[in-house]
């Protein structure tokens, strides 16, 4: 314990560039030393302020607060970047006891009254706006967390978090090890007709056997390329019953069940009439009702889309002397996307992950905010593959670090993400550290990572959250970037997806990985054309989850069922948004962003947020545009960037949106922007 405290790269500053974690220092057995002596010295600070006899003000309030909690910031993204990019028994452990720990600190000062109390205190009229913004957000901050309860009412809301947290990890470690534990088995290649090559290498075993780990969604990527409809259906049903008993460890049943009682009795206790209702206030949604007619004015029309596209699918599907059923789906879709000339074994050799970095979310970056990037061996990240880019402004002067993990491994968390290292803050003099994660197969060594469009917009979407990050101008880290209201955090990465088809950025990278001729002009048209193919398939999944998540948080502490199944397929059936072929994209019991925590009653935000980018494109291609560029220049870059990127939570987000639109959007550019209008 000693030398974990001593020799602790977590409590000492950063020597490296940037005050980028030194990654390769830290071990598992740093994180809960580190992470306890410097709660316990922000709890010092927290008691300096809740004590001081002076007049409350910025300076000795909101500026000693944002003080003490820098340290404990810093070690704990770093910690939390291993647990989800590297995971494993060790961090797992790690995680486990830390979260309860979190929450029980976070409780100590968010349930303070004295501290709330100097922050009602603060005459803030003489403010910079950016403070003004800090002391009101903090103020709502305590009253949703119960700063009104009595002390029973604070005591009981203690407990439930505590166990809340707990709940959620062991929710999430088991979504992960359901990933392996119910990973589709083949005996022989034969069953595999259609897989590529590389592919099969990479899934054979010892004893001759193919195995493939799932991906955290429902259907697989997998079954577009097998050619046999039992192999098909029996991915797509090992994929389906994760967590439903079939292996104990991974079994997430009672857990859902007790995460939704918890969650509607903390609502309860904080005076909501259920937990959605206490997340929508939170947000820019305010009103669950608002989220759910949202969600219910969309999902009749993707799901008529649906029936629209199913005769041309059941065509293919007796083509080839089978039934479509819901395994067979994605794998039609793609052959009648390949009709169109948008076959992914096309288009990959032209997809070269190098080039849809370097230069695809580059080189848009650079047209539009003028900002360049130049690579840092000297800089390491956590594993080998992982690399590091500085970032440079126009004037050639390093504003942060970018940092990406593109490869799937065994431990590391599903699906794709962005988050801080460091938080850009003008007040604690920091630049940011900025990290996307994929799940990308790793390919052979000297091979190079071909990727599928989805991936393609993948990078685009996630690299869309780093640019929020790393442009971020705010004051204070609490404000920065992406600590947005959460269904404001998805619009620019959203937004970031549309320069993938631009052609002036697709001519870019999109290039023959071995040849360098460009991807032919007849499939970047198609490209463009088919940009909301298959939406009708991926609007229904998406609302499907959408609305399971809202439906389990809509309860009160005595609605919760019994079985997790019988509600969830109540659920769709009420919501109108059932249908047989189409699964909903995260099932209950291994929808991590709901049950795993973070997303609780929020994934509708994903929904909630395009709204604003179909208004926001249609500005970049009209008012931005210069030439019919198609708003690819600066002018409209640092428009974007000056009123919103840039700003972080330090204004309401709809006054940065209202700024850019000039008035408040509509929900018909949803519709309009997937095609469903």
């Amino acid at each position: 314990m000693m030398d974990a405290m001593t020799n602790n790269p977590l409590l000492s500053e950063s020597t490296l560039p940037y005050r980028v974690p030194d990654w390769r220092a830290i071990k598992p057995e740093h994180i809960l030393p580190a992470v306890t002596e410097l709660m316990a010295r922000q709890r010092e600070a927290w008691e300096a302020v809740a004590t001081n006899p002076e007049q409350a003000t910025a300076e000795n309030t909101v500026h000693a607060l944002e003080d003490s909690g820098l340290a404990l910031d810093l070690a704990l993204n770093a910690a939390f970047t291993l647990v989800s990019s590297i995971g494993g028994d060790e961090l797992e452990a790690v995680q486990a006891e830390l979260m309860p720990m979190l929450t029980e600190h976070g409780n100590a000062y968010r349930l303070d009254k004295r501290i709330y109390e100097r922050f009602v205190a603060i005459d803030v009229a003489d403010l910079d706006p950016e403070t003004r913004r800090y002391v009101e957000e903090e103020i709502k901050a305590f009253r949703l967390s119960g700063i009104e309860l009595d002390d029973a009412g604070k005591a009981r809301l203690r407990e439930l978090d505590a166990e809340l947290s707990a709940l959620e990890v062991e929710f999430s470690q088991r979504v992960v090890k359901a990933m392996e534990d119910n990973a589709p088995v083949f005996d022989s290649a034969e069953e595999l007709e259609g897989v590529p090559a590389d592919r099969l290498e990479a899934a054979k075993q010892e004893d001759g056997t193919y195995r493939f780990a799932l991906e955290n969604f429902t259907n697989q990527t997998l079954q577009l390329d097998l050619v046999r409809p039992e192999s098909r259906a029996k991915v797509l049903e090992a994929s389906m019953s994760r967590g439903l008993g079939e292996h104990a460890s991974s079994d997430t049943r009672q857990t859902v069940l007790d995460i939704a009682r918890l969650r509607a009795e903390r609502a309860e206790l904080l005076g909501y009439p259920f937990h959605a209702q206490a997340v929508a206030e939170a947000g820019m949604a305010r009103d669950s009702q608002a989220i759910v007619d949202l969600l219910g004015s969309v999902a009749p029309k993707a799901v008529a889309a649906v029936d629209r596209d199913r005769e041309e699918l059941e065509k293919l599907a007796a083509a080839d002397g089978c039934e479509l059923t819901a395994a067979d789906y994605t794998y039609y879709q793609e052959k009648l996307r390949a009709r169109l000339g948008l076959d992914d074994n096309a288009l990959r050799p032209y997809l070269k992950l190098d080039n849809v970095v370097e230069n695809g979310i580059f080189y848009a970056a650079e047209k539009l905010y003028g900002i360049t990037f130049k690579e840092r061996d000297d800089i390491a990240g956590y594993v080998p593959t992982m690399k590091t880019w500085e970032v440079f402004d126009p004037n050639g002067e390093g504003i942060g670090l970018f940092q990406a993990d593109f490869y799937r491994r065994p431990g590391k968390s599903g699906g794709a993400w962005m988050n801080s290292a460091v938080d850009a803050s003008t007040h604690d003099g920091t630049k940011p550290v900025i990290l996307n994660n994929c799940n990308f197969a790793e390919p052979a060594p000297g091979e190079p990572t071909l990727l599928t469009w989805d991936h393609v917009i993948t990078v685009f979407h996630e690299f869309g959250h780093a640019l929020h990050g790393l442009l971020s101008r705010t004051t204070y880290r609490s404000l920065a970037g992406t600590s947005v209201a959460r269904d404001f955090v998805e619009m620019p990465s959203q937004l970031n997806e549309m320069w993938a088809y631009h052609p002036q950025v697709m001519a870019n990278y999109a290039v023959h990985h071995a040849t360098g001729e460009p991807l032919p002009a007849d499939l970047v048209a198609k490209l463009t054309e088919a940009a909301t193919f298959g939406q009708a398939f991926a609007t229904t999944e998406f609302v499907a989850a959408a609305l399971i998540d809202q439906a389990w948080h809509r309860l009160g502490p005595d609605e919760i069922p019994a079985d997790v199944d019988e509600f969830e397929a109540h659920a769709l059936a009420e919501f109108g948004v059932a249908h047989e072929l189409v699964p909903p994209r995260y099932r209950s019991a291994f929808f991590a962003h709901t049950f795993g925590g973070g997303y609780d009653a929020g994934y509708y935000s994903y929904m909630w947020a395009e709204v604003l980018v179909g208004d926001l494109e249609d500005w970049f291609r009209t008012e931005g545009a210069i030439d019919g560029d198609g708003g690819l220049n600066r002018t409209a870059g640092e428009k974007y960037l000056t009123e919103l990127l840039s700003r972080g939570n330090s204004r309401d987000p709809m006054e940065s949106f209202v700024a850019i639109r000039g008035r408040e959007p509509r929900a018909e550019a949803l519709l309009e922007r997937r095609g469903l209008a």
